[in-house]
């Protein structure tokens, strides 16, 4: 077997996962790949940042990577998925308890997708904030404009909950 079949291989298993992915999440399951690959970057950019910011400050421990850090960070995102399962939790009871009430309630993964969707929201906010400790020139509004988005949807989650969202 050479490289070329290799390659097909995996490239025949990554579109079977992505298709038994769809199938089963629907609209969700391109936001969890999102998330997934923005928690993947965040992380990185988070470690060369930490790793340049101890370039420039060699003499001060609070700047640097650490592995408690990155630890700590890793169990952050661990939660951000342990969240996702609970919206999507109540989605199920909120449909399931309405159709055993004789109600039809249309709003199949909702919650889990507007908390997925905030949580990519964050992670865009912190690889962003990561290029600018790398001392990449990041455009100011950029941020206020992923900051107000994620407002947008901190709303939405509320509206769907019948309050305000504050």
């Amino acid at each position: 077997m050479n490289a070329r079949h290799l390659i097909d291989g995996a490239r025949i298993l990554i579109a079977g996962a992505a298709a038994w992915i769809s199938a089963k999440l629907g609209a969700l399951g391109p936001l969890l790949v999102v998330l997934i690959i923005l928690m993947l970057v965040d992380y990185v950019t988070g470690m060369w940042a930490s790793k340049i910011e101890a370039v420039d400050h060699p003499d001060d421990p609070a700047y640097g990577w650490s592995s408690a850090k990155g630890a700590k960070g890793i169990a952050k995102k661990v939660g951000y998925l342990c969240v996702i399962t609970v919206a999507l939790a109540l989605d199920y009871l909120i449909v399931t308890m309405g159709a055993e009430m004789g109600f039809s309630i249309s709003m199949h993964g909702a919650l889990g997708m507007l908390v997925c969707a905030w949580y990519i929201l964050n992670e865009l906010l912190s690889v962003t904030e990561n290029a600018g400790r790398m001392g990449a020139p990041v455009p100011e509004w950029l941020a206020k404009y992923i900051a107000a988005i994620k407002s947008k949807v901190d709303a939405q989650g509320g509206s769907e909950a019948g309050h305000d969202g504050e």
